[in-house]
């Protein structure tokens, strides 16, 4: 048996906790960094294992990685060779797709296997590999490996969907073209933010950001850059979350109030009391709570992220709520781990559920499919009577840093098993 979770619950949270570097911004600046040969230094990283695995592929290419203080690494990507990457982590990381564009802009050709990555439903790189199509990469499939060449000449692509990680892709690949690259239906979301920053800081122009169409002009040459990495608005709002479902008292520091204005908004609409003051947000407890529907949309909507802590709140809600995430279809499947808690939950399709409320919640053995469902079933341990039991807390690593050892400082009774 793995390493899992044994949660006592039903105890007041009360204190402060804060959020750390953000975990899917740190992967297209780490993956910038082969955009060139000089030096750079990457600060505020969060400590968990999808970043771990991103800089061990990195070092499987080559680069001389070092690591300045416990959160800052300086990375020298001057001799990579993208033969080298280790096939066995893309396998399991979806990240690793950001690594397509810049070794394909660095070096005219690359050969990936499959990403890998959460259990959540279909997550095909269709947008991705259609984008680089369009900016006249060629395209082939040698069994589950793709290959790609080309160095692009610049143009207009429009994707298919707001695709985080595609829009990404399309940016990193851009960057050493020394042309303008039109980018149209791209996200906005704050990892795009964020890496048209460390960009920028390279010396690619970049205009749009924070639209739904950027326009880019990059160089054959960048320059290395210096950065520290935001802080993670899904990992604040996990914890705003936490303490809104468990009536807590809770102050939480380095809030991205920015990427949250809908999620915080929605939460005072539901009765669950927020006062944000800068980049803090304190929880207080509530006194009646109605949700009528959880819908998870694309920056500026609800993050599909924030949707499974939604969806346990909506357990303690008076009355009916409609859980609906178009994104992905394997999202809902923490419900089924919630109704083995006593909750009262009917699935419409893959894609919708109904959540009727107030429950009470029992607790019970669990296993954590992906890492958001499982850091809603640590929520849902706390507010239930009796003991929890989480498995499979690998998935909830890949995104949280010792995510038990910050909830015991607020009061959680939560500690973890090794096995």
């Amino acid at each position: 048996m793995a390493d899992h979770f044994v949660i006592q619950g039903d105890r007041p949270l009360r204190g402060v906790i804060e959020a750390r570097g953000a975990k899917n911004a740190a992967f297209p600046i780490l993956a910038a960094s082969l955009l060139t040969k000089k030096e750079c230094t990457i600060g505020n990283l969060p400590l968990i294992e999808d970043v771990f695995r991103i800089i061990e592929l990195l070092k499987s290419m080559g680069a001389k990685v070092t690591w300045e203080g416990e959160r800052r690494i300086k990375i020298k990507n001057s001799q990579i060779d993208p033969d080298q990457i280790r096939g066995d982590l893309i396998g399991l990381l979806r990240g690793s797709v950001l690594l397509f564009g810049p070794l394909l802009a660095r070096f005219g050709n690359v050969k990936f296997p499959q990403p890998g990555g959460c259990i959540i439903g279909a997550r095909p790189i269709d947008a991705h590999l259609d984008g680089f199509k369009q900016l006249g990469v060629k395209i082939t499939k040698d069994g589950n490996k793709y290959l790609l060449s080309g160095r692009g000449s610049g143009g207009a692509v429009v994707l298919n969907e707001f695709s985080v990680t595609a829009t990404e892709n399309l940016m990193l690949f851009a960057s050493l073209i020394p042309k303008k690259t039109i980018i149209k239906t791209a996200d906005q979301d704050y990892q795009v933010q964020e890496l048209a920053k460390f960009l920028k800081k390279m010396g690619v122009k970049i205009k749009g950001i924070g639209t739904h169409r950027l326009i880019i002009e990059g160089k054959r040459q960048l320059n290395g850059a210096t950065h520290k990495i935001m802080n993670d608005p899904i990992e604040a709002g996990t914890f705003i979350l936490t303490a809104a479902a468990c009536k807590g008292d809770v102050l939480v520091k380095n809030v991205e109030v920015d990427f949250l204005e809908l999620p915080l908004k929605k939460l005072k609409d539901f009765g669950v009391p927020c006062e944000i003051s800068g980049k803090t947000v304190r929880v207080r407890p509530w006194k009646q709570l109605k949700i009528d529907k959880i819908q998870s949309l694309p920056y500026p909507g609800i993050p599909s992220d924030l949707q499974s802590a939604f969806g346990v709140l909506a357990t303690q809600a008076k009355g009916s709520t409609l859980i609906h995430d178009p994104l992905y279809e394997g999202r809902l499947k923490y419900l089924e781990e919630l109704n083995k808690m006593g909750a009262e939950i009917y699935f419409a399709d893959p894609h919708r559920a109904i959540i009727n409320g107030p429950t009470q919640l029992y607790g019970r053995e669990l296993g954590s499919f992906d890492l958001r469902g499982g850091a809603a079933l640590i929520i849902a341990g706390l507010i239930a009577k009796g003991e929890s039991i989480i498995n499979n807390i690998y998935q909830i690593d890949r995104g949280y840093e010792k995510i038990e050892e910050r909830l015991q400082k607020i009061g959680a009774a939560i500690k973890r098993v090794k096995n």
